[in-house]
């Protein structure tokens, strides 16, 4: 009976990251969007937490957030990608997030703390099988 279970659980194990990629994927969307549509603004915010090169950074980050996006979406370069979204976590934890806390609510580190350990999930077990990684680029075709 237990190996029935694991079996059928083995067969849903690629699951999970599909999963935490689009969940990642849509949390990243609406501040990539926010980035996007007022870079100037975000590029002034940027300067007044004294991230230097304000501009070149909001770019940088709207690119890396827009990029992560579509790669994830698609399980695409997925542990590359990664990298720099997880970059992006720890200045954002660093920067902004720190000074309140952990709470989520109260704009802690919470969040970009838990999108950084699913990064990492990822950067460790890859995209999974329900992706364009697995498709493109197996070994055993």
């Amino acid at each position: 009976m237990i190996e029935k279970y694991y079996q059928a659980a083995g067969k849903l194990s690629d699951l999970p990251l599909l999963l935490i990629r689009l969940i990642l994927a849509y949390g990243f969307y609406n501040p990539a969007m926010m980035k996007l549509r007022d870079i100037n603004s975000i590029a002034d915010w940027f300067s007044s937490i004294n991230i230097p090169f304000p501009l070149v950074n909001a770019y940088l980050a709207a690119g890396t957030e827009i990029s992560g996006v579509v790669l994830l979406t698609l399980g695409l370069f997925t542990r590359i990608i990664s990298i720099p979204l997880m970059v992006t976590m720890v200045v954002a934890i660093v920067t902004v997030h720190w000074g309140n806390g952990f709470e989520a609510g109260d704009n802690g580190f919470e969040i970009p703390l838990y999108y950084l350990i699913l990064l990492f999930t990822l950067i460790v077990y890859g995209s999974g099988r329900i992706s364009l990684d697995h498709i493109l680029f197996r070994k055993n075709k």
